[in-house]
């Protein structure tokens, strides 16, 4: 028996002149503020066709089916995120557990601020996840955080660094995502942001205790 055609979620074409760029913008807008609004079940290509108040055949230009579009959203995010992680983790100016420690502010922000949008994206990954270019798209901020490993703990093996990036990378995004499913207030963030930070600066300085010092970092930087 043969495995149930994935959808296509590649777009179609890459828009090269500003009127086309201006169009798919349009489309990706209207498509987050449906996604928002309605759901991942009620998300349909004609649904975002008119909210951006284009022709449905101008969005077929563009993306295929829905699972483009939601794949389009979702990658975007990614990169976002990716992006996030290569600045704050790669910043060699800043000691890395204070980098470490901001970058968990950051995504805890971030998953807080944009959690309907996540939510609804989450509902729609089973249309795309599975496919080669998400889990493409999803290399490179792996790639980010095992490089990060190679300064924290230098004295571990690939295979020891690749389980503690696992398990912080995992423990991040579950908790933030049940973190960030209800309301919070900058101070809740901040409190919980800490503690996690806290967490996971113990555990690599457990690991490692005469390379990963936060106190002695932090005395260097004054903080």
């Amino acid at each position: 028996m043969t495995d149930p055609k994935k959808p296509r979620i590649s777009s179609r074409k890459q828009p090269k002149q500003a009127r086309s760029s201006e169009l798919v913008a349009a489309i990706l807008e209207a498509a987050a503020q449906v996604l928002a609004k309605e759901g991942a079940p009620r998300f349909t290509t004609a649904r975002v066709a008119e909210k951006a108040g284009v022709s449905i055949g101008s969005l077929y230009q563009y993306f295929p089916n829905k699972a483009a579009i939601l794949f389009r959203l979702q990658s975007d995010e990614w990169r976002q995120t990716t992006d996030m992680l290569r600045d704050i983790l790669e910043d060699e100016q800043t000691p890395p557990l204070l980098r470490l420690r901001r970058l968990v502010h950051a995504f805890i922000r971030s998953e807080c601020e944009e959690a309907a949008m996540r939510v609804a994206l989450n509902d729609a990954a089973p249309l795309y996840r599975d496919a080669p270019e998400a889990q493409a798209v999803r290399v490179s901020g792996s790639d980010t955080v095992r490089r990060f490993m190679q300064v924290v703990l230098p004295k571990a093996t690939d295979a020891q660094r690749h389980s503690v990036s696992t398990l912080i990378t995992t423990t991040l995004s579950a908790a933030g995502k049940q973190f960030s499913e209800s309301p919070r207030t900058d101070a809740d963030i901040t409190t919980y942001a800490e503690a996690m930070a806290d967490m996971f600066s113990a555990y690599l300085s457990h690991l490692d205790p005469d390379n990963v010092d936060e106190s002695l970092e932090r005395s260097a930087l004054n903080l």
